[in-house]
């Protein structure tokens, strides 16, 4: 970590997707930083720029300028492989709407599975899988395939498994985009007992106006550019704000 306390600074990031002779431009100059501990929520509508930008930071995508510097290291080299596939190994958690467990494994086995790809000892392993999974309360469904789980359950075997490796930075896509009211309050809930207990640090895109309740801060894309943010010790952040903070985007 930086000793300004910055996790992750994104530096004038730009990205533009070409087709034949028509170009989008993703991002456009895009900049922030995140804190250590901090829950930022990215919000927009379909084509902001939310899902670009989370690819970037999470090195499945290249910018086309601009610099992201992860606990006081830019990441330039880390766009390229191998370098791109050791960054996301060990530096950036993820965490999807579509959970990517693996059917014929038990829940703890999807989680230790990033720990057994580093070669670690399997008392380490049992260890620090039963410590993950008694933080996210899902220590009951250890031996449960994710066919047998509910959706919520499953999104909390994938966040602990993002976050099995203690990585700087989670990323989270719509991680409650298949999730009903009640589900989401308690996906929610887990992500918050992660910051706390762990200090995490967690980017979460999301069309979702309640997933923004529970943020530090919220971050407004639109156009490919950052064109608001609000911090929760500055605004209430309730739905009926972050509903208002929408609508003038829409």
């Amino acid at each position: 970590m930086t000793n300004d306390g910055k996790v992750l600074e994104v530096r004038n990031l730009r990205k533009t997707y070409s087709n034949g002779e028509q170009s989008t431009t993703a991002l456009n100059d895009v900049s922030f930083s995140l804190g250590r501990g901090e829950l930022l929520v990215i919000m927009g509508r379909s084509g902001s720029g939310k899902t670009t930008l989370l690819n970037l930071l999470g090195a499945m995508d290249k910018p086309d300028e601009g610099t992201v510097v992860l606990q006081g290291v830019s990441c330039d080299d880390f766009f390229t492989e191998p370098y791109a596939t050791i960054y996301r190994r060990e530096q950036i958690g993820f965490v999807f709407q579509q959970y990517n467990l693996l059917k014929d494994m038990t829940a703890q086995e999807n989680i230790a599975l990033p720990l057994v790809m580093q070669g670690i000892s399997k008392k380490e392993i049992d260890e620090r899988v039963m410590q993950t999974m008694q933080l996210l309360e899902i220590e009951l469904y250890r031996n449960q395939r994710p066919t047998n789980m509910s959706g919520g359950q499953q999104q909390r075997v994938a966040i602990a498994r993002a976050i099995i490796t203690n990585p700087p930075v989670l990323l989270a896509d719509e991680p409650t985009g298949n999730l009903d009211y009640a589900t989401t309050i308690s996906v929610m809930e887990a992500f918050i007992d992660v910051k706390i207990m762990r200090e995490q640090s967690c980017i979460i895109a999301t069309h979702d106006p309640k997933v923004a309740t529970y943020a530090d801060r919220l971050v407004i894309l639109h156009d490919a550019k950052i064109i608001s943010e609000h911090w929760k010790s500055d605004n209430e952040l309730s739905i009926d704000f972050v509903l208002s903070q929408l609508k003038k985007v829409s």
